[in-house]
């Protein structure tokens, strides 16, 4: 295929393209094991034939069968385009609308290969985070998009495009729902089938919504969590010569190699996964691999000795680390780690998110699929020996928190040892850190705020730069309080910085065999290499809602003069200050008894779609996993105009204002100062306020027998 016209003109029928099959040399997701019933089968095969019509049926149910059986899914390979794969420039797409081009940029970037965790399977990230449920869903959503009007609104049902609706110019251009299943039935085991059948999909947070901007976010997101770790835990600023301990170098946890270097510190992540640790090495995240054990700790002794900054892959598996660093500690005294989490994906831990130190990686990956009860029993034993290590190092002072993954969640239903004495239901020995490191910046309003140049045009982005470091300067020069100066000076540095900290192509270069049984005895292992940046011109910063709006309208006013030579597209994480009810993360630090409850992430998804987004994503699931959260995202494409304008201070200023309201209801007093600031500033915002209950002995005394 050679160009986006033709990868806009329906799905290919005549000719069929060539089926090619799975790639080689690209990562894969891991075989799924939705055990179908023959009907079930049936059902499936029925479900991805109905895309095609009858002339061509009989040749692809052979081929669906077989994916069907051999891989727990129909991806329909043969579907999968030639067409390199990233985001073009806006004016390449063959749209009516400029909405449309900068959906389909958005969406062939969360599918790049430099990007996209398991391309071919349409995963961005986290180990099942899709885009689409099948490529033929791909095609024609594209098609669909070329063609819409803005009197129209494609609607998706979690992968499939239901078609285009008359709609009205005012009205979102798009509206995805993903995983929207009824809650009786929203369960692990429910989803497998359903996922087969291919009538819902996980799409984590920003994979479904077309909003992932490639590693940076993450990588901001664990910078600012690193650094306040150290102000929290150890009282420092200067995190030199402190060790930092965790797992994982996939997609969204190999932000954290990245992140140690950024912030100062000795950076010591294992990964069982040697592709994924070649491809951090390659791309520059990760200083130095190796995987002996002995040698690890040799170089965590020599660079915290002399305060070095670094960050070290292991390859093996993080509780032989973890035991190694208990050993260390019970034979020479010696503790040699200060801060310690998890990014394994313990959201999704009995299907390639978290594999037991029991096995080797190959033993892993096909124990999980002959005998998946047998994985699961392995699992858990090895939750129970990772959380035993973490207790011990706890004793001394050593600091480890929940990264959201469900880690301690796991943990607690393989029988771990994380129960806090007197706690309520979301909260574990340890806490997430959402509870005591990120809880408050999200109480004052500040979260992952992006936005993505659709020019692809470096030079945007750099105005961009400079544009949004001068708002949030001014905004620090009118006068705020110190916590939130704190959080726009470290965000400035991070923009300052971005140069300097260039996030390098992920592809693995070409000489470089990520399934090689090579040793990883010495520790530095090929040297990494620049790179280029990943995926499309993006940015991130954590800001607040007086940060967002003024930064959008600069942009939009950028726009309009002509120093931004296309749109740009406003968006965030769906992990955010008001898009994501999750009560073991996102509102986990809410202590009212509505962590439980979803009415913040719906009520967001609504209200931005009636305050002018140019789309809208609601998902069940992401980040902790299925059945555990609601979340929902939006894209806003800035375009010049007036009425673009009108819409970013409208819809941002909601965006971050529910959030806080809902924050300052269940009794957070730093959302209440800063949603009182926020209605003194606007006389159309009128909050109920939450009257404290002033003397405790009242309720003892009303509830006596």
């Amino acid at each position: 295929m050679s160009s986006l016209r033709e990868l806009c003109s329906g799905l290919p029928l005549r000719p069929l393209p060539e089926n090619r099959g799975r790639w080689a040399g690209v990562p894969h997701a891991p075989v799924r094991t939705p055990d179908l019933s023959p009907a079930e089968e049936q059902l499936a095969l029925r479900n991805a034939l109905r895309y095609f019509p009858p002339d061509v049926q009989k040749l692809l149910a052979l081929e669906f069968a077989q994916e069907l059986r051999q891989f727990g899914h129909i991806y329909m390979y043969r579907f999968c385009p030639t067409i390199e794969m990233r985001a073009y420039p806006i004016e390449q797409y063959p749209c009516r609308t400029r909405a449309a081009a900068a959906i389909m940029h958005m969406i062939m970037n969360n599918l790049d290969p430099a990007v996209a965790q398991f391309p071919q399977e349409l995963v961005t990230y986290g180990g099942n985070g899709q885009v689409f449920n099948n490529w033929a869903q791909f095609w024609l959503t594209m098609s669909y998009l070329s063609k819409m009007t803005e009197e129209q609104t494609l609607v998706m049902y979690s992968g499939h495009p239901l078609g285009l609706f008359p709609s009205s110019p005012c009205t979102p251009r798009l509206i995805i729902t993903n995983g929207m299943v009824i809650p009786n039935y929203s369960s692990r085991t429910e989803y497998e089938k359903l996922f087969a059948l291919g009538v819902t999909m996980y799409g984590q947070m920003t994979a479904g919504s077309y909003c992932y901007i490639g590693p940076q976010g993450i990588v901001h997101g664990t910078v600012l969590t690193v650094l306040n770790a150290g102000r929290r835990y150890l009282g420092i600023e200067d995190l030199a010569g402190k060790v930092f301990v965790t797992s994982g170098l996939g997609g969204m946890s190999g932000a954290q190699a990245k992140a140690a270097a950024i912030v100062g510190c000795i950076g010591v992540i294992a990964e069982v996964d040697k592709a994924a640790l070649v491809k951090r090495h390659r791309q520059g995240w990760l200083m130095e691999v190796t995987d002996s054990l002995d040698r690890c700790i040799a170089r965590l002794r020599e660079a915290r000795k002399k305060k070095e900054v670094l960050s070290l892959g292991y390859h093996g598996n993080v509780v032989d680390l973890w035991e190694r660093l208990v050993h260390e500690l019970n034979t020479t005294g010696e503790l040699l780690v200060d801060l310690g989490s998890d990014q394994t994906s313990c959201h999704n831990p009995f299907n390639g998110g978290y594999y037991p130190v029991q096995l080797s990686f190959s033993e892993a990956q096909s124990l999980m699929s002959s005998n998946p009860a047998a994985f699961k029993h392995l699992v858990q034993e090895s939750l129970r020996r990772h959380v035993s290590a973490i207790n011990r190092l706890a004793q001394e002072k050593f600091f480890f928190w929940d990264y959201g993954n469900a880690f301690l969640l796991e943990a607690q239903r393989a029988g771990a040892d994380v129960e806090k004495k007197g706690a309520n239901k979301t909260e574990f020995r340890y806490p997430s850190y959402v509870q005591h490191i990120m809880g408050d910046i999200f109480s004052q309003g500040f979260g992952p705020f992006r936005w993505v140049c659709t020019s692809g045009n470096p030079q945007d982005l750099a105005v961009t730069d400079h544009l949004a470091t001068s708002v949030l300067e001014k905004v620090i020069a009118d006068g705020v309080k110190p916590s939130v100066k704190l959080q726009y000076m470290d965000n400035i540095r991070w923009i300052r910085e971005a140069a300097k900290h260039q996030l390098p192509s992920c592809h693995v270069l070409r000489g470089a065999d990520p399934a090689s049984t090579r040793p990883l005895t010495a520790a530095l292992w090929w040297p990494p290499s620049p790179g280029k940046v990943v995926g499309s011109q993006a940015r991130i910063l954590y800001s607040d809602q007086k940060g967002r709006v003024a930064v959008a309208v600069a942009i939009n006013q950028a726009i309009a003069s002509g120093k931004i030579k296309a749109p740009v597209v406003l968006s965030r994480d769906h992990h955010d200050v008001s898009g994501t009810d999750s009560p073991f993360r996102e509102t986990s630090n809410i202590y009212d008894g509505s962590a439980f409850c979803a009415d913040m992430a719906v009520q967001n998804f609504v209200g931005d779609a009636c305050r002018g987004a140019t789309w809208v994503a609601l998902h069940n699931g992401g980040g902790v996993g299925w059945g555990e959260v609601i979340n929902g995202g939006f894209g806003l494409v800035l375009d010049g105009t007036p009425e673009a304008e009108q819409k970013a201070r409208m819809m941002l200023s909601w965006d971050v204002s529910n959030g806080v309201a809902r924050r300052c209801w269940s009794g957070n007093p730093k959302a209440y100062e800063i949603i009182c600031q926020t209605m003194q500033e606007n006389s159309g915002l009128v909050v109920t306020l939450p009257h404290a209950v002033a003397d405790e002995q009242v309720l003892q005394q009303a509830l006596r027998p």
